[in-house]
């Protein structure tokens, strides 16, 4: 009868973690309309502009922007950012279980990590179907002091997603940078970015 009672009690563990792991990521409903527009785009590539800048950037100005939605599943997207014949960028959004996470992933040519990398922020309230902020998180700013620009510890990233355009916006005290992308008109898919 032990044996019995002890068998019984594991199943019924193994059952109810098996069960547990099995939920998807817990989220709020604003977060998934965000998500699931996104989402919707994958596949696609969009050419965008430089709209706002205050500071004058050379590694932007005069280059092809184009945002490719090139992977997504139910808890993360993948998209890259091509600037040019640089290929070194893709946003990763992910879903945390307490909101969403925004990523910027840069690479080298030859795939390896580029120092200052993995840089974002996490959602810290709601937000809305169509926008989503990021406030720098604590990695990202013990990344920038280490690599000399303490002046970016104070980004907030911001996401716009709208039926005619995708945008993209840094934001911090004296700095603003935005990029529009045009939904309107896909184009012809990117190769994979550095890495991928």
């Amino acid at each position: 009868m032990k044996h019995l009672c002890r068998y019984s009690i594991i199943f019924c563990l193994l059952f109810s973690t098996a069960g547990f792991a099995a939920q998807s990521v817990v989220s709020i409903s604003s977060q998934d309309a965000f998500f699931n527009s996104i989402k919707m785009l994958c596949g696609k590539a969009f050419v965008g502009k430089v709209s706002i800048d205050n500071v004058a950037d050379s590694s932007f100005a005069g280059k092809k922007l184009i945002l490719h939605v090139r992977k997504c599943n139910d808890k993360q997207l993948q998209i890259p950012f091509h600037v040019g014949d640089d290929h070194s960028r893709t946003f990763l959004i992910t879903k945390t279980g307490s909101g969403l996470s925004l990523k910027h992933d840069h690479r080298h040519a030859d795939g390896s990590s580029d120092a200052l990398t993995m840089y974002g922020g996490h959602t810290v309230d709601a937000g809305w179907a169509q926008v989503q902020s990021f406030p720098a998180d604590q990695y990202s700013k013990e990344l920038f002091v280490k690599n000399g620009i303490p002046q970016s510890n104070g980004n907030t990233w911001q996401l716009y997603v709208y039926p005619e355009q995708f945008t993209y916006r840094m934001v911090r005290e004296g700095r603003e940078f935005r990029v529009d992308f045009d939904l309107k008109t896909p184009i012809k898919t990117p190769d994979a970015p550095w890495g991928y």
